[in-house]
């Protein structure tokens, strides 16, 4: 998945001529803290609102705000993983796209980009979860599809979690069966170590209320 793929076509960029005000309005509308600046088609800049409230006029034109940000953007080729990567480490709300004229084709908002994050895990798909952890030395992606295609089983979506503490890691399955029984049972007797599992049997509720902590275990 590229970037092109993942632009959010509610949020409009800002002119250079816009003013403070009316620039703040706009991120308060869409719940972000950045906006992308254009001339005409041109990509110029990447707007905080922390620079909009630096004791600014609100009459003032975003064209002559003094920005924080260096000149933030994605090719519209950008695969999604590279995306995520310069997102979360400007901690950004949003990303710009350009193409190779540095013309701008749109940004890429949390929204948009979980959106896709779900389409690629098979969140939407039914099925269950399984977690488990292993030394990196034992990780044979072969054996494991095995051991879930031999429950006709197919697996869905795969992670592999690492630690910087441990030598460890932990392999994150969603296949598309929800009764895990049989799955979990030949997994045990390939002496893999189940850390967790989301399946049928869980309470709607909780499920909700583990899954949503796997998630953010895992800074997605």
């Amino acid at each position: 998945m590229i970037a092109a793929e993942l632009i959010d076509d509610m949020i409009a960029p800002l002119k250079t001529s816009d003013e403070v005000s009316f620039a703040l309005s706009v991120m308060n509308e869409f719940k972000v803290s950045h906006l992308p600046v254009v001339n005409n088609e041109a990509y110029i800049a990447i707007v905080s609102e922390t620079d909009l409230e630096a004791d600014v006029d609100p009459d003032t034109p975003v064209g002559h705000i003094k920005l924080s940000l260096p000149k933030l953007m994605v090719s519209a080729s950008a695969h999604i993983y590279d995306v995520i990567r310069m997102m979360d480490e400007h901690n950004l709300s949003l990303l710009p796209v350009v193409d190779n004229r540095e013309n701008y084709l749109g940004v890429i908002s949390h929204g948009s980009l979980l959106a896709s994050l779900s389409d690629m895990a098979a969140i939407r798909q039914p099925g269950a979860v399984i977690v488990l952890e292993m030394s990196q030395n034992d990780y044979s992606l072969s054996e494991i599809a095995q051991i879930i295609e031999s429950n006709d089983a197919k697996i869905l979506s795969l992670y592999v979690h690492s630690r910087v503490d441990s030598t460890n890691i932990e392999v994150i399955l969603k296949i598309n069966k929800q009764d895990l029984a049989p799955v979990i049972s030949t997994f045990n007797r390939y002496n893999y170590n189940i850390k967790a599992s989301f399946g049928e049997d869980e309470d709607p509720g909780d499920l909700r209320d583990r899954y949503d902590s796997l998630m953010n275990y895992l800074n997605i």
